[in-house]
C-alpha cells in the first residue's frame, strides 16, 4: 500500500463523500466502486479492499438510517424482517471468501442484474406512478403487516403502498448478504430493486430501507475480516469521514429527486455493475 501523503489523503476524503454520497441516495452502499478503486488505484489486497469497503457502507448506513426511520421514509418492519436473511448471508459469505472461487460468483450475479436493470428502465420511463413502484390500495387488495406510507416532497404528497411477495424476497436477501460478504459490494445493489420490483414498494422507500438493511448485514462480515486482522485502519478511517460527510448529501438529493430519475439512474448503475463484473 502506498504512503500516506497529504495529496492522497485529500484524495481518499473526497473519495469516500463521493462514496457516501452515491450509497445514502441510492441504498447501495456503494462498495461496488470501493473495492476496485484500492485494489487498483491504492494497489491495497483483494481482502484488506473488502473489509474497507465493508466498514465504509457500515458508516455509511448509520449516517442516514435514523434520519430516515425518523422521516417516516425507511420500512423498519420491512427491514428488519429481511436484515435477517441478509445478515446471515453476509457473515456465510465472509467465511466463504477464502474458500469459494470469486469469478464464478461474479458471472452469475452479472447475468441476473441485466435483466433487472433493464426492467428498472422499463419502469423509470413509464413516468412518476410505476417509476415509484407503488400501487392502488384497492378494497380486495389485502393488507399485509409490512405496508407502510411516506410523505414524497419532490411529488408534495402522501404515498401508501402494499408489501408483497415476502418470502422469495428473504430468500433472495441472503443472495444479497453472501455478495456483500463476499466481494464487498454491499447487498444493496440487489436489496433496492428486489424491493421495488418483486416487494412493490416504492424506490425512494426502497433506497431508504435498503440503507437500513446493509448496515447490519456489512457490519456483521466486517467483524470477520477484523477478528482476521484484514481492515487497514489508516485508509478506512480517512474513507469513512468523507462518507459520512456525503451521506448527509445524499439524504437530501434522495428526498428531493423525483422516482423516477432515481430509477433510470439506478438502471444505469445495475448496468455499469454487471459489466464490470463480466469484466472482472
Amino acid at each position: 500500500m502506498p504512503e500516506l501523503s497529504p495529496l492522497l489523503l485529500a484524495g481518499l476524503l473526497v473519495f469516500g463523500a463521493f462514496i457516501g454520497l452515491l450509497g445514502s441516495a441510492l441504498g447501495i452502499g456503494g462498495g461496488f466502486f470501493m473495492v476496485p478503486f484500492l485494489v487498483l488505484v491504492l494497489d491495497v489486497p483483494i481482502h484488506q479492499a473488502v473489509a474497507a469497503s465493508l466498514v465504509a457502507i457500515t458508516a455509511s448506513s448509520s449516517a442516514v438510517a435514523a434520519v430516515n426511520v425518523e422521516r417516516g421514509l425507511a420500512n423498519v418492519r420491512l427491514g428488519i424482517t429481511l436484515e435477517v436473511t441478509t445478515a446471515l448471508g453476509s457473515i456465510a459469505g465472509a467465511l466463504l471468501a477464502s474458500r469459494l472461487p470469486p469469478g464464478a460468483m461474479r458471472f452469475m450475479f452479472a447475468i441476473m442484474l441485466f435483466p433487472v436493470s433493464a426492467m428498472m428502465f422499463v419502469k423509470g420511463r413509464r413516468g412518476p406512478a410505476k417509476a415509484s413502484g407503488a400501487r392502488e390500495a384497492g378494497p380486495r387488495a389485502a393488507a399485509t403487516p409490512f405496508d407502510s406510507a411516506f410523505f414524497d416532497p419532490a411529488l408534495c404528497a402522501h404515498t401508501p403502498y402494499r408489501v408483497r411477495n415476502m418470502v422469495p424476497a428473504s430468500f433472495i436477501s441472503f443472495f444479497a448478504g453472501s455478495l456483500s460478504g463476499l466481494l464487498g459490494i454491499g447487498g444493496g445493489v440487489v436489496q433496492v430493486p428486489l424491493m421495488n420490483l418483486l416487494c412493490g414498494v416504492p424506490m425512494k422507500a426502497a433506497a431508504a430501507t435498503s440503507n437500513f438493511i446493509i448496515g447490519v448485514s456489512a457490519a456483521a462480515s466486517a467483524l470477520v475480516y477484523f477478528r482476521r486482522g484484514l481492515v487497514p485502519l489508516e485508509i478506512t478511517g480517512i474513507i469513512v469521514a468523507g462518507v459520512l460527510l456525503g451521506s448527509f448529501f445524499g439524504i437530501y438529493a434522495l428526498y428531493r429527486a423525483r422516482a423516477e430519475k432515481l430509477q433510470l439512474v439506478f438502471s444505469a448503475l445495475i448496468l455499469l455493475v454487471a459489466v464490470k463484473m463480466l469484466a472482472g
